[in-house]
């Protein structure tokens, strides 16, 4: 039981390492309207920085816990992701990636596009150790938790969003 203990420790240590930015807006900034449902409705440019070592996959969900529904809005849904990757480009999905099912039962990005009041978006990454087997189109929650199961390392990245008064 101490090793185990010991040893999930140990995994957690690579937590604060990981690192993910995005070249059009700052942590905690405005997402450009570029972004939204107001725009393209096209996902940003994503940076992954000092994946831990022993990741065999990361996993991306984009969520909008302000989103007036319970437990929030999930915008976007990617697992076993290259753990080599160090860009998601602009209105891309990473070659050889999975898309899950997001709150509106699509498997693609969703702009954000608040109806009321600034949003927060947060960008979850996630270091695995495993490469998960779920088929396109497997719904959030039992990615969620295949992610604890198999977590390395995460970070996230958050950018806000505030449709203008349409008068």
């Amino acid at each position: 039981m101490m090793s185990e203990t010991v040893k999930k420790e140990e995994k957690y240590d690579n937590m604060m390492q990981m690192i993910i930015t995005s070249p059009v807006f700052e942590n905690g900034g405005s997402i450009p309207k570029k972004y939204t449902c107001d725009g393209g409705g096209i996902n940003p440019e994503l940076q992954i920085q000092n994946v831990p070592d022993g990741a065999k996959s990361l996993a991306l969900i984009m969520h909008d816990s302000d989103a007036p529904r319970p437990g929030g809005f999930t915008h976007w849904v990617v697992w076993n992701i290259n753990p080599k990757t160090t860009v998601i480009k602009t209105e891309s999905v990473p070659s050889g990636s999975v898309e899950g099912i997001n709150s509106a039962g699509g498997t693609n990005y969703v702009a954000p596009c608040p109806h009321k009041g600034a949003h927060r978006y947060i960008f979850y990454l996630y270091a695995l150790d495993a490469m998960l087997d779920f088929p396109a189109g497997t719904p959030a929650e039992p990615v969620k938790k295949a992610i604890e199961e198999h977590l390395l390392g995460k970070t996230e990245l958050m950018g806000t969003y505030e449709r203008e008064n349409k008068v």
